[in-house]
């Protein structure tokens, strides 16, 4: 009786561990395969995901002086070519300016690259605030100044324009264009440093976020996109070491697919040292102004970039466009107001992609649960045949 009691409990206890195994196994696929721990979301132009809400998507920010005055450019709408009316309506597009935290020039390398370090980032805040809501027709709803003297004389545009961005991918396309021209004497006397950024959101919750042009088209920004400045460089640093360790195990393994995979996840994923900053564009007159110090419409950031270490889309304009890569807008910049060139003619867009690669994601992720069930209800059976096998040799 000794034996059948040891014998029946142990096939018990074997038989929950098998299916204790056996369901871990089917949550662990089911994972794989259908968890999306990181939105397909990112700002700018040509990142390498699609907004699901192209209305929102900031494609440009501009900022750099004339004269007595600053001009100030903000566009959304990437790749526009329909005509109006827009649903334009339950958007808020913000430019937010930081006028009081520290900016230092110290470090050429973070200059080169940043334009200048921010010494306390999680103390970033707006100090300015303008807030844009358009009519369907892209002519303004209502435009509010938070921090600025002498709002009325800002001068403004809203409308149609070309896409300014030299990328052959967005040659005659245009962008939904706001153009302001703020004079020095709506900033405290005596500004010199500006921290700027700009948001959209819809019905109150954000959507897009663009800083210095091009940070958030790269894949491995895409989880700050709607995060507040300073609250970025704790989440960097924090997943920064979360991808090092990955990394660093991946790589250290014999397998030459695990190191394979290291190689994939350390060029497209994991963030570099000179990472972390926060997405934000600087400007300060110290020094001529020009990428990444505030941003002029002629500048190439694309090539200007990948001179510091982000090359992604300096390989697709390559891969895009013809030869040589273009290092000019498609159009000529105007001299006169508003600067950016007319607006390319309405075309009917193209048809949206006609078929879903969805129905063939669930199709594999049902193949994998069913090959993962089969395997661990093979082994099952095989270890409850083996220990019937043994058992009845020791009663034998």
């Amino acid at each position: 009786m000794g034996r059948i009691f040891n014998r029946t409990m142990g096939l018990n206890s074997l038989g929950k561990a098998l299916r204790r195994a056996r369901l871990a196994g089917l949550v662990l696929v089911a994972c794989l395969g259908l968890a999306n721990p990181q939105p397909g979301r990112a700002s700018d132009h040509a990142d390498p995901t699609n907004l699901t809400d192209p209305t929102a998507n900031i494609t440009d920010l501009f900022f750099y002086p004339d004269g007595d005055d600053m001009i100030l450019i903000f566009d959304v709408n990437r790749a526009l070519l329909a005509p109006k009316p827009y649903d334009l309506a339950p958007y808020d597009y913000e430019i937010h300016m930081d006028l009081t935290t520290p900016v230092s020039f110290q470090d050429p390398v973070i200059r080169a690259r940043y334009g200048g370090t921010v010494l306390v980032p999680d103390q970033i805040h707006p100090d300015v605030t303008i807030k844009v809501k358009l009519q369907d027709d892209v002519t303004v709803n209502t435009i509010t100044y938070t921090g600025l003297k002498d709002t009325d004389k800002i001068k403004t545009y809203f409308g149609v324009r070309d896409d300014p961005f030299v990328f052959p991918r967005f040659f005659k396309k245009n962008v939904i264009a706001m153009v302001m021209r703020i004079p020095k004497s709506a900033f405290p006397a005596d500004q010199h440093d500006f921290i700027l950024w700009g948001t959209t959101a819809k019905d109150g919750t954000e959507i897009d976020h663009v800083g210095r042009s091009i940070r958030t088209q790269l894949p491995r920004f895409g989880f700050i996109n709607t995060m507040p400045p300073k609250d970025q460089l704790k989440a960097l640093m924090a997943r920064k070491a979360k991808l090092d360790n990955i990394y660093n195990y991946l790589h250290s393994a014999k397998e030459w697919w695990a190191i394979a995979a290291a190689d994939f996840l350390q060029f497209t994923l994991q963030l570099r040292p000179y990472d972390l900053q926060p997405d934000v564009m600087v400007y300060t007159d110290r020094f001529p102004v020009g990428y990444p110090n505030g941003r002029l419409l002629t500048d190439d950031v694309v090539a200007q970039t990948c001179a510091f270490g982000d090359c992604l889309l300096q390989e697709i304009s390559f891969i895009e466009g013809p030869y040589p890569r273009a290092t000019m807008n498609d159009k000529p910049f105007s001299a006169e107001w508003p600067y950016l060139a007319p607006q390319w003619p309405d075309q009917t867009p193209a048809p949206s992609n006609a078929h879903s690669v969805l129905p063939w994601v669930i199709l594999g992720v049902i193949v994998l649960l069913l090959v993962s069930w089969g395997i661990v209800e093979i082994i099952r059976r095989l270890v409850r045949h083996l220990l019937r096998w043994w058992w009845r040799r020791i009663d034998a």
